[in-house]
């Protein structure tokens, strides 16, 4: 029976737990150059809506180093941009592919392809939700600090697809989330009223930044303007999000030994300092590099499923 990965809340803990263990193993593999492809003769389908480096890059170099194919479609070019339904295009895919990976701006509409697909579908990015980001970000976090469940993690800025699923996953696995946001910029009010309801004192909610800093062991940051935002928002946003900032004032109400994330892209010099970005403390492109170990680990487990 195929699985989809539509959100962090449709993992188990135990899942988030191998996935990562998964991709630890996986990278290690990697750099010892081990081959390991248990995906041959499988093909991946990435149909994306939003433009795309790191998520486009690392499902297709992860596809091919796990022994299958990854084909590329942007809606523009599919049938999609003459009106064919998502629901069509679902069935029709599940035809050819093993696994679908979608990049779109509606969650409603990546759970329509997933509703009517045979095949697994992966949400590459949606307007709400980011899950396979915050994969590879505890990864990450593992890597660095061992574990994820006795930390202060904090994440500031917009109150965007990536804070909404940093709040899934505390949900899930129990860790301690801050989130910081100016007023009328935050998180999903369904995920925000949930968390209030199950785990008032394990996740909660500041518009100031450096008290939802203050001994923190993880500082997350993003992008204040997401895709499609630009032309509107932009100027009222850079004026009420200049103190979020991550900058060295911030790291010094954290602790001395903070590590400092950023989904990329970066706009520095608004969200974060270069100096911070570049110092010591960040461990920006690690999470970068993960990105390619967690989705190999994702396709592995979700499209094996099917063999």
């Amino acid at each position: 029976m195929k699985r989809d990965l539509l959100r962090i809340d449709s993992l188990s803990p135990h899942d988030i737990d191998l996935l990562v263990s998964q991709a630890i193993e996986l990278k290690k593999r990697q750099k010892a150059g081990v081959l390991h492809q248990p995906l041959r003769g499988k093909t991946l389908g990435l149909l994306f809506e939003k433009p795309s480096t790191r998520t486009r890059v690392s499902f297709e170099v992860g596809m091919v180093q796990l022994g299958g194919h990854a084909l590329y479609m942007s809606s523009r070019d599919t049938q999609l941009s003459r009106k064919e339904s998502p629901e069509d295009t679902a069935r029709v895919l599940s035809r050819y592919l093993d696994g679908l990976v979608i990049r779109t701006f509606s969650q409603d509409t990546l759970e329509g392809y997933a509703r009517h697909a045979a095949i697994p579908v992966i949400n590459g990015l949606t307007d709400l939700l980011h899950p396979c980001q915050i994969l590879s970000d505890l990864m990450t976090i593992v890597e660095k600090r061992g574990d994820y469940r006795r930390l202060n993690i904090t994440y500031v800025g917009d109150g965007n697809n990536v804070a909404n699923s940093w709040i899934e996953a505390a949900l899930k696995l129990g860790f301690r989330l801050r989130i910081a946001c100016p007023e009328g910029f935050e998180p999903d009010g369904m995920i925000v009223a949930r968390a209030k309801a199950e785990a008032p004192a394990q996740i909660r909610f500041f518009t100031d930044p450096f008290e939802a800093a203050r001994d923190s062991d993880i500082i997350n940051t993003d992008a204040w303007v997401s895709m499609g935002q630009e032309e509107g928002i932009m100027r009222r946003k850079q004026e009420l999000f200049k103190k979020y900032q991550v900058n060295r004032a911030l790291l010094a109400a954290a602790k001395k030994d903070v590590l400092v994330m950023h989904c990329l892209p970066a706009h520095r010099g608004e969200e974060i300092t270069d100096e911070v970005a570049d110092g010591s403390h960040a461990v920006i492109f690690d999470q970068a590099e993960n990105r390619l170990h967690m989705q190999k680990a994702i396709l592995a487990h979700f499209l094996a499923e099917t063999a």
